[in-house]
């Protein structure tokens, strides 16, 4: 019988309340971060590898509900329950840009060639800010049905995707037209939206389903039920061969992705597990959780005989922090590319 894998995740302490969204940058000259969104109203930015905190996004007034990079990482995108937009510098931590809303903000994505902004939330209205004119108006895409939750676009900025709190499907509007070409049916409200690395999938996440559709003819390739109600899911971008998926359940579960096989079943978080993410290379991926912390787990884990024996020999008791990782590495000079060094000491003293 095969064994399951069972990973040992880094740790990232910070956030004082729920994390509640997780988004990774594309892999820079200077390596891929991650940032988050809290209820604690301070999105954070690390590391992508390590899971290291390298600064702290400081203006928000409420709930930060939503979070993501652009192509470069060097800037950020904040949605929140303050009602504003934030368009952060990612090396200095100011907020270039507020964009005011009249509800809260629940979704964001940068587009592809990193010049518009696109925005969605309790007030059902898509708007697409210009960033090379951040105080002209932004324009206002048909009225979506429900109440925004997820945002994403595809198709070289040509389309973009809209799911809601409060009814099922996944709407793709025609940038140009401002209408809705073609609509994703689900039984369920959609709680997570991914367009794959390749831009061949979209990953959805519905009630207790994880499916897999056709980016380009938005037809069914597969469809998965899962042992809980799924809150987020995420396909694996170098191979896509494996997805992740978590919810309710408190476990990050990975399946093979043309069998539907369990993987591997990560335990540790100690509440509902609200985001998943791969990293770009797929050697990794996070989970943010309503215990306020992010956890990073290797694709390449252990086994459980593996990991057993770490336990019997008090190696595996607990999570690796990023701490303990930390002190461990005191003694060891790590060589660092100047840009890295300028955004790590840029950041964290703004």
């Amino acid at each position: 019988m095969e064994k399951k894998k069972v990973a040992v995740p880094l740790v990232c302490h910070g956030h004082s309340r729920p994390v509640v969204d997780l988004s990774y940058s594309p892999v820079t000259p200077d390596g891929y971060f991650l940032i988050s969104a809290s209820k604690d109203s301070t999105p954070m930015l690390r590391n992508g590898e390590t899971g290291d905190w390298i600064g702290t996004f400081e203006g928000h007034k409420g709930a930060v509900w939503s979070c993501c990079l652009d192509k470069p990482a060097l800037r950020a995108a904040s949605g929140s329950a303050d009602f504003t937009a934030k368009i952060w510098d990612a090396l200095t931590g100011d907020v270039l840009h507020s964009f005011d809303h009249k509800h809260i903000v629940r979704a964001c994505a940068f587009s592809e060639d990193t010049h518009l902004l696109f925005t969605g939330g309790f007030e059902k209205i898509l708007r697409i800010f210009d960033l090379n004119r951040p105080d002209a108006s932004p324009r206002e895409v048909d009225k979506s049905p429900g109440s925004i939750r997820t945002v994403a676009w595809l198709h070289s900025d040509q389309t973009i995707l809209s799911s809601c709190s409060d009814i099922g499907g996944v709407r793709l509007w025609d940038v140009r037209s401002g209408k809705i070409v073609h609509t994703i049916e689900t039984n369920s409200p959609v709680t997570s939206t991914e367009v794959s690395q390749d831009g061949r999938y979209i990953t959805t996440a519905d009630g207790s389903t994880v499916k897999f559709w056709d980016a380009n003819h938005f037809g069914l390739v597969k469809s998965y039920d899962m042992s809980c109600t799924v809150e987020s899911a995420s396909l694996e971008p170098k191979h896509g061969n494996k997805f992740v998926a978590a919810g309710e359940d408190m476990w990050i579960r990975l399946f093979d992705f043309h069998t539907g096989q369990e993987i591997a079943c990560n335990k540790g978080h100690h509440g509902p597990v609200h985001c998943v993410r791969f990293a770009p290379g797929g050697e990794s991926y996070a989970s943010g959780s309503e215990d306020g912390t992010i956890r990073i787990w290797h694709t390449g884990s252990s086994t459980h005989e593996e990991s057993d024996s770490a336990l019997a020999n008090g190696l595996g008791g607990k999570d690796k922090s990023v701490d303990e990782v930390t002190d461990k590495m005191e003694h060891v000079e790590i060589a660092k590319d100047e840009k890295t060094e300028e955004k790590i000491e840029a950041t964290a003293n703004a």
